[in-house]
């Protein structure tokens, strides 16, 4: 879904495809507004913002043709898109954490990525009793309106996806591939799964092959997009301890389920309890931690009859036309984005803007990644 013109898909990938320093690119798109402005402010500008002769060599040649091309291609698909640091509905969870990656490519319900989440990581070679748990305890995340993040890989990561999807909660799969592939090839179903009922997020355009150095990578991003990380099994040496630590750097909630002294599975989750991770037994214990996300993300009416006597919300008087759009497009019961941007007719990125300023205002409400006027 292209929310901008073909000019400024190509800047965008230079930028993304130039390397070096994250954070030069990111101020440039910041200060200039656009991809393709920041591009045209030339290399005096950029050498002034901190990328190297190198990068800005690359920069100039732009991104591969074949790349642009099945990013194209890949974006005139319905619930694709490419999100960039400037852009409104960047996630704000990923601001914050050191290496913020300058780009996201999305597919499906991009909204899903400003609801309050949690991270539910651990061992590819995970036990069966490890998976079951995985799946318990995302099921119950899901259930309580927290979306689950993982990963996609074999073992824990798949599980924790397959807990939220059997919930009907939401889930969101960050990828070391190009959103366009799918590893492992076993989860070529639950990868389609999310793309249809979730989000399938990845760094890294169309075509990019799932390469050893991506998952590590990946991992600040399962991480940055959580109010906490769970590891459920975790060998002494595994990504998920790659995870948990981006978790903390991020200043971030950690917990780990514990095991048997004499389980391998369990080393890894020992030594992060051991480092000051929260142990867990049940998932309360994590929603207990994660209450005041939770609270907001779940707002309730008390009971009909008490919600029949109140007045509805009204909406302040100074909102602009697309704003009233939006209102009069709501109802009282939840819409998913896409039918609001069907009644509306605005692009994705300024509906999720102002669907942000208005749960911000109180004036909505987000339910399960869908959205309804906020009872009076």
């Amino acid at each position: 879904m292209v929310d901008f013109d073909m000019p400024e898909l190509a800047a965008r990938l230079a930028f993304l495809c130039a390397g070096g320093r994250r954070a030069p690119r990111r101020e440039l798109l910041q200060l200039h507004g656009s991809a393709s402005a920041a591009l045209a402010a030339g290399p005096h500008a950029w050498r002034a913002a901190g990328l190297s002769e190198d990068t800005c060599i690359r920069l100039r040649r732009g991104a591969d043709p074949d790349v642009w091309l099945r990013t194209a291609e890949w974006l005139q698909r319905p619930g694709h898109r490419l999100i960039a640091w400037h852009d409104p509905d960047y996630p704000a969870a990923l601001r914050t954490i050191s290496g913020a990656p300058l780009m996201l490519f999305t597919a499906g319900d991009a909204s899903l990525l400003q609801n309050p989440a949690v991270a539910v990581v651990g061992t590819r070679s995970a036990s069966p009793g490890g998976r079951s748990l995985a799946k318990q305890f995302a099921h119950r995340f899901a259930d309580a309106g927290l979306v689950v993040v993982s990963g996609l890989a074999a073992g824990i990561d798949g599980a924790a996806h397959e807990g939220a999807l059997e919930a009907g909660g939401d889930t969101i799969a960050v990828l070391g591939s190009g959103p366009d592939l799918c590893y492992p090839a076993q989860h070529r179903d639950l990868h389609a799964r999310i793309a249809a009922r979730g989000l399938l997020v990845s760094e890294y355009p169309p075509g990019t092959q799932p390469l050893r150095d991506h998952f590590p990578a990946r991992n600040r991003i399962i991480a940055g997009l959580a109010q906490g990380t769970l590891v459920v099994e975790a060998a002494a040496r595994s990504g998920a301890l790659i995870t948990a630590q981006f978790a903390v750097d991020a200043g971030r909630e950690v917990w780990a389920v514990p095991g048997s002294i004499h389980d391998p599975h369990a080393r890894g989750c020992h030594r992060l309890i051991r480092d000051g991770a929260l142990l867990v037994e049940s998932p309360e214990d994590v929603l207990q931690a994660l209450a005041p996300a939770l609270t907001r993300a779940v707002q309730r009416p008390k009971a009909t009859t008490d919600v029949a006597r109140q007045p509805p919300v009204q909406p302040p008087k100074d909102w602009d036309p697309d704003h009233k759009n939006v209102w009069s497009a709501l109802g009282h019961d939840p819409i998913p984005m896409d039918a609001l941007a069907d009644r509306t007719a605005l692009t994705p990125a300024r509906l999720s803007s102002i669907l942000l300023t208005m749960e911000l205002q109180g004036t909505i409400t987000v339910k399960h990644g869908r959205y309804l006027r906020t009872p009076g």
